[in-house]
């Protein structure tokens, strides 16, 4: 069975990625971290905009995302650093 997950993307990261979001299957080793550098081989347009956004997966803030695993399903999104006022 193939696993699927979702991927948004928030204000610059959407911007570098040229989408909101996107479904795929993850990459081998089924975590946040392997998913983010697989996101940035595949469009380096991404990198150093990845790095410095908050990742929530499936609702939750991700505080490691080497431990973070991928299920069939999850959603997870990047959001950049907000400013303003």
């Amino acid at each position: 069975m193939t696993m699927t997950i979702t991927v948004a993307f928030f204000a610059g990261a959407a911007e570098a990625a040229g989408m909101d979001s996107t479904t795929l299957t993850p990459p081998a080793g089924g975590t946040v971290d392997a998913l983010t550098t697989h996101l940035v081989a595949d469009n380096p347009a991404l990198d150093g905009v990845l790095g410095r956004c908050s990742v929530l997966l499936d609702g939750a803030r991700v505080a490691d995302p080497e431990q973070a695993r991928l299920q069939d399903g999850s959603e997870v999104h990047y959001l950049p650093p907000f400013a303003g006022g």
